[in-house]
């Protein structure tokens, strides 16, 4: 096994990808969508037929839009071989160009746009865009990055060091707390990542946690699903880019609170923190419209 540096600027083939409405209500509620707290249970996103209310899209839907594309080959394929038990995700980026709607398929071509040697292990961060087959237009991009353990040491680029959207040093204007379910891994790998990791405790056994975790995108999901509520007025259209990184596993049926430092110019800075206090997804920052005289 080995990593590849060389690949960076590796380019991937043009992928596929659909989704019909109930993909859409699938991933609402996978992502906690349907509660009652703590901003109702949310029904133009967890329904599609009720009176007088058009089904919306959570925006950061995006990230498993893609998630099973078929008909091409990923540029991650030409960064080399590893063992996937040591793969863990490292950060993850959305920005949006429109609406994401309910029924749609894009073209995803994705890049290698770095390689770095962290000692004890590798990072390979990515990026994508996704075009609309409909009308060839830009729907979304996303960036992301793995670290893999044990594939460090190759004398590669260390990769940068300052960390952006670091919180302020004061109490944060918004702070938003959402329930996690006991079983809310099983419900959100119906989206598509079927990784044993969230589902098998003899997987979670081998990576030393004490039963299996809740995937980190589920957690993104929680996140923007506050942010969306908190920042936007619950409208999607609002709702422009979104990045951060994971710091800390997440068991389900924990509690996460997102604390949010707004701007007020369309931009805040943001945690998510589980039930004990750590920081679970740190470095968050979040780009929204603002109204008109608001």
């Amino acid at each position: 096994m080995a990593i590849h540096p060389d690949a960076v600027g590796v380019v991937g083939s043009p992928r596929r990808a659909s989704w019909v409405p109930d993909d859409c209500l699938l991933y609402a509620l996978g992502i906690g969508a349907g509660v009652s707290d703590p901003v109702g249970y949310e029904l133009e996103f967890t329904t599609e037929n009720t009176a007088g209310v058009d089904q919306l899209v959570f925006p950061t839907f995006a990230v498993i839009a893609g998630f099973n594309a078929t008909g091409g080959r990923s540029a991650l394929a030409e960064a080399g071989t590893w063992d996937n038990r040591m793969l863990l995700h490292g950060e993850q980026g959305i920005r949006l160009y429109r609406e994401i709607p309910t029924r749609g398929e894009v073209e995803i071509v994705d890049e290698i746009v770095g390689i770095y040697d962290k000692g004890k292990g590798a990072i390979i961060a990515m990026k994508a865009e996704a075009v609309l087959v409909d009308d060839g237009q830009p729907l979304f991009g996303t960036t992301s990055s793995v670290f893999i353990i044990g594939e460090g040491g190759f004398g590669g680029d260390p990769g940068p060091k300052e960390k952006p959207n670091v919180a302020p040093d004061r109490e944060p204007d918004h702070s938003v707390t959402c329930q996690t379910r006991p079983d809310q891994a099983l419900l959100y790998r119906l989206c598509g990542d079927r990784n044993p990791l969230h589902s098998d405790k003899q997987f979670s056994d081998a990576g030393g946690f004490p039963k299996p975790i809740l995937h980190g995108l589920c957690t993104y999901g929680f996140t923007g699903r506050a942010l969306l509520h908190t920042l936007c007025d619950s409208e999607p259209e609002r709702f422009q880019a979104m990045e951060g990184r994971f710091s800390s596993p997440v068991l389900p049926g924990e509690k996460l609170t997102i604390r949010v430092w707004d701007d007020g110019v369309g931009r805040a800075i943001f945690q998510t923190c589980g039930e004990d206090g750590r920081v679970v997804f740190n470095n968050g920052g979040v780009e929204f419209a603002v109204p008109a005289g608001g």
